[in-house]
């Protein structure tokens, strides 16, 4: 959940990712290249996003259109494992 969590504040409020954040991440025993991993993905896929939606693009047709709009999904608000 806390890579969730922090996937949430990187997209939308990235400026206010701070020392906290990492840390978080790294009492799970997620190692500093892990994280710049996570953080290279989460970045890439914001990216892309960004950019087809500045063009206007549709999703091609072989793609599920609700996996398109996650906006129908909510987070759960306790740990499952």
């Amino acid at each position: 959940m806390a890579m969730c969590n922090f996937a949430k504040k990187l997209t939308e409020t990235p400026s206010k990712v701070n020392e906290n954040d990492i840390q978080t991440l790294r009492d799970l025993d997620l190692t500093d290249k892990d994280i710049s991993q996570i953080v290279q993905i989460i970045g890439y896929f914001n990216y892309i996003n960004r950019v087809a939606d500045g063009l206007g693009l549709e999703p091609e047709d072989f793609i599920d259109k609700k996996a398109v709009s996650y906006t129908h999904l909510t987070l759960p608000t306790k740990r499952i494992v």
